[in-house]
């Protein structure tokens, strides 16, 4: 582990671990499971060592064991016993809870140890949809509610989008499925995350489809210019932050008319900004879709 002191607030840790603060102090006062520091006005304030033991204490408490027995287990006995239910139960809660201790002390070692003990007994899109996936919903409030800083979060989107690329790469050299449409992943202009779609590109590849990848911030106009190269093309994004939720109806109409209308291409979009839009207003060639599962199934 770094060497990185790192204090936390009581509400971080609830943040952190999804035990609420009062239960947290009920667990300190009357099974003297963690031992908080005090600032000079007397308000908690915990080490990296309790974040950790608290987080290894919520895993035995999600799978049946009750908080008097964790509270007789030795201190060191406590990550033998997450290892030895890790080992047999569900593992996607370790496994989250090891990727959040890792992002906190920017811990390199400890996300690819980690990473690599799932992918010996996991496929890429397994450990993707049931350990990458809530481990970013989780990280955006996070962030969002202050418990980490921006560095946290682009450190494990950076070490997760490395893994993504990597499997692309491994299918890059294969050739696509006879007469296989083309989908062209973009991102709308302003619109850096391209978590979602580097995924959605991996699994396109993965099926044999032919993807042409071209990332972040590309404005609609400019796409014009691969209608004269592909016959049958499927235009896919992800709207996470752009365009703004009053200006997604005049994006998708001015979308249908550049590209769309009367040529038979198809614009299949998902992400956050889009929940709630009103599908009865899309051009007919244009899908909204709630969730990346729910895009792939539709390949």
């Amino acid at each position: 582990m770094n060497n990185i002191q790192v204090n936390f607030s009581i509400k971080d840790l609830e943040n952190l671990t999804g035990i609420k603060a009062h239960t947290i102090r009920i667990w300190e006062k009357r099974y003297n499971l963690l031992q908080p520091n005090r600032t000079d006005t007397n308000i908690r304030t915990y080490s990296i060592g309790s974040l950790q033991k608290l987080l290894n204490i919520t895993f035995l408490n999600n799978n049946g064991l009750k908080i008097s027995k964790i509270a007789n287990l030795e201190e060191e006995d406590i990550p033998i016993k997450v290892r030895e239910i890790a080992s047999r139960s569900k593992v996607e809660d370790h496994a989250i809870n090891a990727f959040k201790m890792a992002m906190i002390n920017f811990d390199q070692v400890l996300f690819y140890n980690t990473y690599n003990n799932l992918i010996e007994n996991k496929s890429f899109s397994d450990i993707f949809y049931s350990i990458f996936l809530p481990l970013l919903n989780e990280i955006g409030i996070l962030w969002q509610t202050d418990t980490i800083t921006p560095a946290h979060e682009h450190f494990l989107s950076t070490h997760i989008k490395q893994k993504i690329l990597l499997n692309i790469e491994r299918l890059q050299s294969l050739e696509p499925k006879p007469n296989s449409k083309t989908y062209i992943l973009y991102l709308p202009e302003n619109e850096i995350h391209d978590i979602g779609l580097l995924f959605i590109n991996y699994q396109l590849r993965s099926k044999g489809f032919h993807t042409i990848f071209l990332g972040e911030s590309v404005p609609v106009e400019s796409l014009s210019s691969v209608l004269e190269f592909f016959n049958e093309i499927t235009f896919v994004s992800y709207f996470t932050v752009n365009p703004e939720a009053d200006k997604i109806s005049d994006y998708v109409h001015n979308f249908n008319n550049l590209l769309l209308d009367e040529s038979g291409h198809k614009l299949m979009l998902l992400g956050p900004k889009l929940m709630g839009f009103d599908t009865n207003e899309l051009p007919k060639n244009v899908s909204i879709f709630s969730s990346i599962a729910e895009l792939v199934e539709n390949f």
